[in-house]
């Protein structure tokens, strides 16, 4: 089967997979190994949790539980997804400092921009299993998009190939075995970058801010996750302009619903040359 391009942009080369890290990821805790044959006392990597406190102009819009990796490109990704700013260019991260109990990332915003935001503020704290937590209106929570404008559908084959390839990139996941990757993949389902968090929502944003900092259009790929597929992905994906959204596990109701009315497709259970299409088949070049 041919891979399906229409209206897919060029994309430029891959992202390194193996992105460098300001921190690795994780940290050395003892643990007991308990087993038939003894007991094993040693050292285990287990994955980094902590608050990231997201400051504009200094003031705190949102307390989120990440890995403390790519936090520019979380940054990013996080003002867009949520439309905070409308492109990159309106966002300047000016520093990242280390705290004793977390992260803070300080960012600058046009006028404009920062007096809208004045008026939406939750200031509550976001769970890494959660990147609707926080928001304190069913408005807020279920903000309305513009459709997807991408005309792009894709192969079966090219899903299965970028699924296959996403745990090259996920190193952290390698060395913890506890957190989500969220990969960009060309029409062929060549994989052009992975970011990986705690939180499935917070490595899908620092995925969408790689892209946005490396001026990749979102438009002509499709994103690929290791998780189920829930709302709050789908709106990420539709508000980055993202067409399809791939998940290796299943998805939910609300998100299906939402994916009908701004044109993103949603494909779950890609695993073992399966997939299923829940929403806008139109997305997914399939044969009779």
């Amino acid at each position: 089967m041919e891979h399906a391009t229409a209206c897919a942009a060029p994309l430029p080369a891959p992202l390194s997979l193996a992105h460098p890290l300001s921190h690795h990821g994780f940290r050395l805790v003892p643990a007991t190994v308990c087993t038939g044959s003894g007991i094993d006392r040693r050292e285990e990597k287990i994955v980094d949790e902590v608050p990231v406190g997201l400051l504009y102009a200094d003031d705190l819009f949102a307390v989120m539980l990440a890995t403390p990796t790519d936090l520019e490109d979380f940054a990013t990704g996080f003002s867009l997804s949520e439309g905070i700013v409308g492109s990159a260019d309106e966002l300047a991260v000016t520093a990242i400092d280390e705290l004793t109990d977390g992260v803070r990332i300080r960012m600058q915003l046009p006028v404009e921009r920062l007096a809208a935001l004045l008026r939406r503020k939750r200031n509550l704290m976001g769970g890494s299993g959660c990147g609707r937590c926080g928001t304190d209106s069913f408005a807020e929570t279920l903000r309305p998009l513009d459709p997807v404008r991408s005309t792009a559908c894709f192969a079966p084959d090219a899903i299965h190939r970028a699924m296959a390839a996403l745990p090259s990139g996920q190193s952290l996941n390698r060395e913890t075995g506890a957190v989500h990757a969220a990969g960009f993949a060309r029409p062929d389902g060549e994989l052009v970058a992975v970011r990986e968090d705690v939180g499935r929502h917070n490595a899908l944003d620092k995925l969408i801010g790689a892209l946005a900092l490396a001026r990749i259009d979102p438009t002509g790929g499709f994103v690929v996750v290791s998780s189920r597929c829930s709302f709050e992905l789908v709106h990420k994906t539709a508000a980055a302009g993202i067409p399809l959204i791939a998940a290796i596990s299943a998805p939910t109701s609300l998100c299906l619903g939402f994916a009908a009315t701004v044109g993103v497709g949603v494909v779950a259970f890609v695993r073992e040359r399966r997939l299923t299409v829940y929403a806008v088949p139109s997305r997914v070049a399939m044969s009779a």
